[in-house]
């Protein structure tokens, strides 16, 4: 007699002699590994996404709503998604991924949480919008306070654009003065004053600045390469008097995942100060992520104003600036300086804020964040080198990134000098294996609490064998 393996098409003896049964049932058992992977392979399909999203480019520019998910730079099929739960995502077509993208960063916690949906649902019988002040601004506000050294006020906008709007029009309300110095490769929204040598989507997709921004929006912002404090100092030598703010990414994420060399945010702290400059941390990436502090609280550097974004909405939209009282204090109503914003501080955010900075603040996140991301990081590191290609990366608590090159990647030009073809590839090939990178070479990725050593364990195994195959 022979057993049947449902949904498999393979049998197996039911009955064996005593001296065979080790030897057969390790084979059996090694026929059905097999295929299981075959079976795998047939049926991975993007049919469902594929009509989706060939019907989406006749309603939406290209397809989507944000550039990066259309896929230009890694090429095949963009993926329409269905549901997500913890550390993994279901797209149309039923496919399972392990997901490192987590909504490019606020399900730090995972997706789906049961206790902030559980939350969710109680403040949606309240309602979902009061265009008015509700008290849960004040308890996420406290915690933004408490949380990050530079803070003493906030200001809740609906994004990290912006966010990253209001911080700059407030800088330069403070000061005084209108030019300012970012940094290529950093992005810091769509707003026309930041579309000067960024990073994320415009440098995904090779684009231009951007047709439609006037010289004269960009004209008072100065660039340096990231992470080279001698273009600051010409630049502030060049224009006694007229920097309003220095704003960057602490840690690069929209170029790909790029860390600060020692002492160069040290370096931004004490030019700005002696030039009565302000420092900008534009921490909607790695505000509550790299420390529950954020990029500050690690490298021990207080900037006068901060951005933040994704996880202090838990998922939800949701931006903030703040800083020090004296400047905060000249944002309106307090003073001169004009924002505002109908859903700013809308109670479903504010829940889902709450609820995840509560869970961020237990024992243990981000020891156990970094033993994860770690793990992942020199694994995929390892797999590639054993293979043979050029490969490179690094991470710091949930945040991450690798570039197809040898590096070390100090800036953006560093950046563009890894082998996005082969990305593309690797991409595309992890795909297939179940495994949900950000598709581009330049977008760091995101752990969650949700992730398990088995998706750690699963992710090595399918980048050892799809590295071989490149």
């Amino acid at each position: 007699m022979a057993a049947a393996i449902t949904g498999v098409g393979v049998t197996c003896p039911s009955k064996l002699s005593q001296t065979a049964v080790g030897r057969r049932q390790k084979r059996c058992a090694s026929i059905i590994r097999m295929t299981l992977v075959e079976e795998k392979k047939k049926t991975y399909s993007l049919k469902k996404s594929e009509e989706a999203f060939n019907a989406a480019k006749e309603l939406m520019p290209g397809g989507v709503n944000s550039p990066v998910r259309a896929f230009k730079s890694v090429g095949g099929q963009p993926i329409v998604f269905d549901s997500v739960k913890g550390s993994h995502m279901w797209d149309i077509d039923g496919n399972e991924y392990i997901d490192y993208v987590g909504s490019w960063g606020p399900a730090i916690i995972g997706h789906a949480d049961d206790e902030v949906l559980a939350a969710l649902s109680e403040t949606m019988k309240k309602g979902t919008s009061f265009g008015a002040p509700c008290l849960l601004e004040n308890v996420l506000a406290e915690m933004v306070i408490s949380a990050v050294p530079s803070i003493e006020m906030v200001r809740f906008v609906n994004s990290g654009t912006e966010a990253c709007m209001g911080v700059l029009r407030l800088a330069r309300a403070y000061t005084g003065r209108e030019k300012i110095i970012k940094f290529e490769g950093c992005y810091h929204g769509h707003a026309d004053p930041f579309l000067v040598k960024a990073g994320s989507g415009v440098a995904t997709l090779g684009l231009p600045d951007s047709p439609g921004v006037p010289k004269a929006a960009t004209f008072e912002t100065l660039t340096s390469p990231y992470n080279d404090i001698s273009t600051v100092e010409r630049l502030f030598e060049a224009n006694k008097g007229q920097l309003a703010a220095v704003i960057l990414e602490p840690v690069v994420g929209n170029a790909g995942f790029i860390s600060p060399k020692p002492d160069f945010l040290n370096a931004l702290r004490k030019i700005t100060k002696e030039n009565d400059t302000l420092l900008i941390f534009d921490e909607v990436m790695t505000g509550f992520r790299i420390s529950y502090g954020g990029a500050q609280e690690y490298f021990r550097v207080t900037p006068d104003l901060t951005t933040l974004g994704k996880i202090i909405g838990g998922g939800l939209p949701v931006g903030a600036y703040g800083g020090r009282r004296e400047i905060m204090e000249m944002v309106a109503p307090a003073g001169p300086m004009y924002q505002a914003g109908t859903l700013s501080g809308n109670p479903l955010a504010m829940t889902a804020g709450i609820h995840t900075l509560k869970r961020l603040k237990e024992k243990g996140s981000y020891e156990y964040l970094d033993k994860i991301t770690g793990q992942l990081v020199k694994g995929i590191l390892d797999a590639g080198k054993k293979a043979g290609h050029a490969i490179s990366g690094g991470f710091i608590s949930g945040m991450f990134g690798f570039f197809f090159q040898d590096g070390p990647v100090y800036d953006f030009e560093d950046a563009k000098k890894s082998d996005t073809a082969k990305f593309g590839r690797f991409y595309r090939a992890m795909l297939e294996e179940g495994v949900y990178f950000a598709p581009s070479q330049f977008e760091a990725g995101f752990m969650s609490l949700a992730h398990t050593s088995e998706d750690i364990e699963k992710t090595i195994a399918a980048a050892e064998k799809v590295f071989r195959t490149l």
